[in-house]
């Protein structure tokens, strides 16, 4: 489903939305680029920070060039095999998402509360098992929203009340019974939805817990500083998440559904650079000594 069936807005999305793609792709390399050329920034934080940002970049990459393509042809139509791959990498990376936002909740919950024994507990070892097991669940996800499509067998000739393959729109194309579905939703709602989110909230309740001790108000603004953004981003991704839900459990409002999941996957990884970039002195000292040595 096309955003607007307004064909004088058709060349405004399209020069819209190939800006955004191009600034998401751009801000999130510079971060990569950045931590990744600069020595102070090689610690934990920084690596999860390279991490999120080259999953965003593929995120946004599963939804914006098709879209793109889709206004400049007037076309929305998408294969079969296409529209499953679509769904499968984006259950993948908005997975990945999730996981690695809980992943850094738990790494400033150890900066904070632990903070001497930080460099022991968050060694490279567990940094690189964290980021595997989260890929591994993501890719658990992907593959179990792949065995409920591939139930449905009238999967031909259909319309899609969103501009993606969204899988919760997917399912709902199913005209069989669709009670196990509905269970196998609510469990994966739990485990990827309800169990990152409580984490993160357990984790800045101990954190807040530890600020209020500090004495000092410019101790407690250093602390609070380290994970101001990465709070920002967390408000930002389930806040527009929340949205999206709450849009597509709302009948009749297919265009209103399709707007949130703009917003959920287009606008919020472009936000995420400028968040990190704008609040955090070190990515803004790198990116000055990587324009140095470009320059």
């Amino acid at each position: 489903m096309s955003l607007t069936d307004d064909p004088d807005l058709q060349p405004v999305l399209l020069g819209l939305f190939l800006s955004l793609y191009l600034v998401t792709v751009l801000g999130n390399l510079l971060i990569i680029l950045a931590v990744s050329s600069d020595s102070h920034l090689h610690t934990p934080m920084y690596f999860f920070l390279s991490i999120l940002s080259f999953v965003d970049i593929c995120f946004i990459s599963t939804t914006a060039p098709k879209m793109i393509v889709d206004i400049q042809t007037q076309s929305g139509v998408i294969s079969y095999v296409g529209c499953l791959t679509q769904m499968s990498l984006y259950a993948i990376f908005v997975c990945m998402d999730d996981m690695i936002l809980t992943v850094m909740a738990y790494d400033r919950f150890v900066a904070i509360c632990h903070p001497l024994h930080y460099q022991v507990i968050m060694n490279p070892c567990l940094c690189g098992f964290l980021t595997s097991v989260s890929f591994l669940l993501s890719l658990l996800d992907s593959q179990l929203h792949n065995l409920m499509i591939l139930q449905i067998t009238n999967f031909k000739d259909m319309e899609i009340p969103s501009f993606f393959c969204d899988p919760s729109q997917l399912l709902n194309l199913s005209c069989s019974d669709t009670s196990s579905d509905n269970i196998v939703k609510y469990f994966l709602t739990v485990i990827y939805g309800l169990f990152p989110f409580s984490g993160i909230i357990f984790s800045y309740y101990k954190i807040i817990d530890s600020i209020l001790r500090i004495p000092s108000t410019g101790g407690k603004y250093k602390a609070f500083s380290t994970c101001g953004s990465h709070l920002a981003v967390v408000c930002l991704f389930f806040g527009t998440a929340s949205g999206v839900y709450l849009s597509s459990a709302v009948p009749h409002s297919p265009r209103k559904g399709a707007v949130a999941s703009v917003v959920y996957t287009v606008v919020t990884p472009m936000l995420n650079p400028f968040i990190y970039s704008l609040r955090n002195r070190d990515i803004k000292n790198a990116l000055r000594r990587l324009h140095s040595r470009i320059f």
